[in-house]
């Protein structure tokens, strides 16, 4: 149960729950939420892969930040501020979906710090004409970063609320209390709705009931986020080294691409 691969060229998900929440989240992103932010001309924080840019422009807005270890989302938040709009193509590009949980921690990391610092470069000085523009910052940068660090403290408070004399919403009309409840039940549901009808749009449908694990990766993202903060503040542009090519089908084909080259 706890051997197979990642996404694959083939379509082929994993069957352990690291990969297929992976992969549910790459769904949400990639296929919707990316393509919503197009569709509202918002900013587009891009994606590590498949980028295709006017070199001319590429070279205007300056290129690569070196110092933002999530360089692509700083990218498409620069053109936005430039005036350039970026647009998401009908075209996939195949992930292995990362199967190694320190593997996965110090991905993650990575990623949570470079959100962090793009939103505090971009806020500083905000360019971007209306709501569209803060929508793409503050929610889906800054938003990411800040709501994974918050969870943990909100479940606390929340525990300690349902098993305690804790009261932090002590002085609320009885409505209050319902609507605070109201609110905490139909955003989880909401979010647990939107990462199970992900895969859809893809044929696959067998990975819809991997949303119900979607708390313990929020939780894991949480600890990543953390990191992140931590290394924002002690060693800001360190980039930890993701390892690639650790599932059986990844190995597999690195072997016979070796063999066929009479390197093995």
């Amino acid at each position: 149960m706890w051997r197979e691969t990642g996404f694959t060229s083939n379509g082929v998900c994993a069957i352990i729950p690291l990969t297929r929440l992976f992969t549910l989240e790459y769904c949400l992103w990639f296929d919707h939420f990316l393509p919503a932010l197009d569709r509202l001309g918002a900013p587009v924080p891009l994606g590590g892969t498949s980028n295709i840019f006017r070199t001319d422009v590429l070279i205007e807005v300056g290129g690569w930040d070196p110092f933002n270890v999530t360089e692509d989302a700083d990218l498409g938040l620069r053109l936005a501020r430039r005036g350039y709009r970026t647009a998401v193509i009908d075209s996939t590009t195949f992930e292995e979906a990362n199967c190694a949980f320190g593997n996965w921690i110090r991905q993650r990391t990575r990623w949570m710090k470079g959100f962090l610092q793009t939103w505090l470069v971009h806020r500083r000085d905000m360019k971007f004409s209306g709501w569209r523009g803060a929508l793409s910052v503050d929610l889906f940068i800054g938003g990411t970063a800040f709501a994974a660090l918050a969870n943990p403290i909100l479940w606390l408070l929340a525990l300690l609320t349902a098993a305690t004399d804790f009261a932090p919403q002590a002085g609320l009309p009885t409505w209050g209390e319902g609507a605070l409840a109201a609110a905490l039940a139909a955003g989880n549901i909401a979010f647990l709705a939107l990462a199970a009808g992900a895969p859809l749009q893809r044929g696959l449908a067998r990975l819809c009931p991997a949303a119900l694990l979607v708390p313990f990766y929020w939780l894991m993202m949480s600890a990543a986020a953390w990191r992140a903060l931590y290394q924002l503040a002690t060693r800001p542009s360190y980039w930890e080294k993701t390892d690639h090519g650790l599932s059986v089908e990844a190995k597999a084909r690195r072997a016979a691409a070796l063999q066929s080259l009479g390197l093995e």
